[in-house]
């Protein structure tokens, strides 16, 4: 099948692509890794060395992104936790993302050809899609997931039968194994679709009992295989009912994760920062409610059928007024609702270049388009590669800095002084979440992790602590130790070590570590 007319030709699917694979794919590694990627990296790593998938409904989310990323691993070679890369985790989420910008292919019989092209194009560039598709989280596989079982209704529309109706309980019960959030998707859907019928009077489709009874069946035994681990852990059932309770709960549990209820919109329609490129999606918010306008219109957008348009925009606002009652927000949240709207945006662009006008007022018009696209696709090249661990950028929330980077640096070197190696011991002394720096020290096995520091317990060599517990480290080198039997601790850093915002971390080491490595950065002549 090909996609072809003004601007949804098939060439325009494939621009798509090579943009989506070309902004998503190169130079993975390069932004720290974030607390929340690390935890889901450790949580593979066990899924690798044999200590199975069990379903944690309090603080962790589904397991589909570490079967997805099973043949990455495998395939380079990393079947450990210590060997996993960073290329290696986000290599998937990337995949994912261009994946998910092919897809509107298959978008293009119910939404018409032009404006599936362009939802490809918009898709493909949008900053926050480009970002969050380089972030090893669940949000990409969820928006790709919930998209699958849209294009399966939108099949089951034109055309009833048992084949849409499985592939749709196939997605939507990879959806409920991805993250306790697809809840909020699916019940916009079913949502959407009571609006649309009332707004019509009138059913989309006719819809059999038997199909709706393959797609529930379909779905229920994809999550409960998938949670349960294959069966292994077949609590993971009732966990998973319990997840959206408790979801519910932490949303409503006042957090630093709070913002206002139009914290989304602003991300997208403006985001001021100096010294940056001019961070908006503002494009996107105004076709997409072209778009949606489009679906009650008496011209309408040709090719389209206005039911469809009707469809996505309640499912748009359904989902975007769930997210902004919930208090509990993450930028990367929006994925989901952002893909609604960019559906809509093409749709929106189709309308607009319709319209009656002369060739020149045309011509203007797709050069404004194309140049709103080209500034949605260098924002999403800064923001991935210039700015990607830089506050300024909007989809920067709680990043790690760069500073993890050196710590792990003179961690190694101190080690290398050390007669143990990488096994030399090393305390790390914090009551915060510390997250991702036992990822960077993983293949450190002398490692230990304290809420606090021991009055008795031998101190490290090498001490990693926040501000707050120095106090304790003194007394606990200086005031209780016998004189002569008091070591003296060098501080490793002059300077703050930021793990991410908030979270500083300092670090000393004992002198005679201290000494050996500087021994060992000496010439042979003792000089540095």
């Amino acid at each position: 099948m090909t996609i072809d007319g003004r601007l949804g030709t098939k060439w325009t699917l494939a621009a798509a692509i090579l943009l989506a694979a070309a902004l998503r794919l190169p130079d993975l590694a390069r932004r720290p890794m974030h607390a929340d990627e690390s935890v889901h990296a450790d949580k593979l790593g066990t899924f690798l060395e044999g200590g199975g998938y069990a379903y944690d409904p309090a603080d962790y989310h589904g397991p589909t992104l570490y079967y997805l990323t099973l043949p990455s691993a495998l395939t380079r070679g990393e079947t450990r936790y210590v060997e996993l890369g960073e290329v290696t985790l986000r290599v998937v989420p990337a995949l994912l993302g261009v994946a998910l910008v092919a897809f509107h292919l298959w978008a293009a019989p119910f939404l018409g050809a032009p404006a599936a092209g362009f939802a490809a194009l918009l898709a493909a560039v949008s900053p926050a899609m480009v970002f969050y598709s380089r972030y090893y989280i669940h949000e990409t596989p969820l928006v790709l997931f919930s998209f699958g079982a849209l294009l399966a209704a939108g099949r089951y529309w034109r055309q009833p039968g048992p084949g849409p109706a499985l592939l749709g309980g196939l997605c939507v019960g990879m959806m409920v194994a991805t993250k306790e959030t697809a809840p909020i998707a699916l019940a916009s859907m079913a949502g959407a679709l009571a609006l649309t019928t009332r707004s019509l009077r009138s059913a989309l489709a006719a819809v059999r009992p038997r199909d709706v009874a393959l797609g529930l069946t379909a779905a229920g035994l994809v999550a409960a295989l998938l949670l349960t681990s294959f069966l292994d852990h077949p609590s993971a059932l009732r966990d998973a009912l319990r997840t959206w309770g408790l979801y519910l709960d932490r949303a409503h549990t006042a957090s630093e994760h709070f913002h206002p209820w139009d914290y989304y919109l602003r991300l997208l329609a403006h985001f001021p920062a100096e010294g940056t490129p001019v961070w908006t999606e503002g494009a996107i918010l105004v076709l997409a409610a072209v778009g949606c306008g489009a679906g009650w219109a008496s011209r309408g957008v040709a090719g389209v059928d206005p039911r469809v348009l009707r469809y996505l925009g309640f499912y748009s606002m359904l989902m975007i007024a769930a997210y902004a009652a919930i208090p509990y927000k993450t930028p990367w949240c929006l994925l989901g609702f952002l893909h609604g709207l960019i559906l809509l945006a093409g749709a929106g662009a189709a309308f607009l270049l319709q319209m009656p006008g002369s060739a020149a007022a045309r011509g203007l018009l797709g050069i404004s388009l194309l140049a709103a696209t080209a500034h949605l696709g260098w924002q999403a090249y800064a923001g991935s590669f210039r700015f990607a661990s830089d506050p300024r950028n909007p989809y920067v929330y709680a990043q790690t800095g760069p500073d993890v980077l050196r710590l792990r640096r003179r961690v190694e070197e101190l080690c290398r002084a050390h007669p143990d190696g990488s096994r030399m011991p090393i305390q790390v002394v914090g009551r915060a979440n510390l997250w991702p720096l036992p990822w960077y020290l993983r293949d450190r096995s002398g490692v230990e992790w304290w809420t606090g520091i021991s009055e008795t317990a031998p101190v490290a060599p090498l001490v990693v602590l926040t501000p707050d517990l120095e106090p304790e480290l003194v007394r606990r080198l200086y005031e209780l130790p016998p004189p002569g039997e008091r070591e003296l601790f060098m501080r490793v850093f002059e300077d703050p070590v930021w793990l991410r915002p908030g979270v500083e971390l300092r670090a000393y080491a004992a002198k005679s570590l201290w000494d050996a490595a500087a021994r060992l950065d000496s010439g042979p002549d003792g000089e540095p």
